[in-house]
């Protein structure tokens, strides 16, 4: 299995897509947040702010067979934001495969959170707040 990641790139208010394969992971993480991955700062900022603003940023989920869609509006602000919290997720929830849409003609903008087996149940539980757009929540 390869692991894509998209990355994105603003300069001077562009976008550039870069995608990324890296080889499979060599062991399974357990299902728990590792919130020392993330140094004092970063943890402050991916918990107490990228956190709560993409909660009340999101319009809708949708649930997928093996995990779920978070639809957010399809704007620089928002993208940034979704990217940065992204990177983060990644270092303190390694067993996500994160994926970032856009929808063509100025559509959707989805963040894509799946991964192997249990990876839907800890969403549906660690994520609860995200179900409902515009509800801002404690972090976690």
């Amino acid at each position: 299995m390869v692991v894509s990641l998209l990355a994105l790139t603003i300069t001077g208010g562009a976008f550039l897509a870069v995608r990324a394969a890296a080889p499979a992971a060599k062991h399974d993480s357990p299902f728990a947040c590792d919130r020392l991955a993330l140094g004092p700062e970063a943890r402050k900022r991916h918990f107490d702010e990228l956190g709560p603003a993409l909660r009340t940023l999101h319009k809708r989920s949708r649930e997928l067979p093996d995990g779920f869609e978070f639809e957010f509006p399809p704007d620089a602000a928002a993208l940034r934001l979704v990217f940065e919290w992204a990177v983060g997720e990644r270092l303190c929830c390694p067993f996500f495969d994160i994926d970032l849409r856009l929808e063509r003609e100025g559509g959707a903008f989805w963040l894509r959170l799946t991964g192997r087996e249990g990876v839907k149940q800890f969403i549906q539980s660690d994520f609860a707040p995200w179900f409902q757009p515009g509800t801002p929540a404690p972090s976690r």
